[in-house]
């Protein structure tokens, strides 16, 4: 596929490795190395570093979901 898009259409490609360990996901230096060549060829690269969006939110929806159980709980509690 990013042989048939190169030069002709816009990749994005996204991923939590560095470029040294795509190897391992692709299996093969030489098929990396030609898929790396093509990526990187007209490219931005954008390098985020920083907490997981995802994590985030899920620690947003625990925090709501213990303030909610803490909420009915006080006003279940006669005391």
């Amino acid at each position: 596929m990013i042989s048939q898009r190169y030069e002709q259409g816009s990749v994005m490609v996204t991923s939590n490795l560095p470029f040294e360990e795509w190897t391992e996901v692709f299996g093969s230096e030489r098929l990396t190395g030609a898929l790396l060549d093509r990526l990187t060829h007209h490219v931005h690269i954008l390098e985020m570093n920083g907490e997981s969006y995802r994590l985030n939110q899920s620690k947003r929806q625990k925090r709501a979901a213990e303030t909610k159980a803490s909420c009915s709980n006080s006003k279940t509690d006669p005391s």
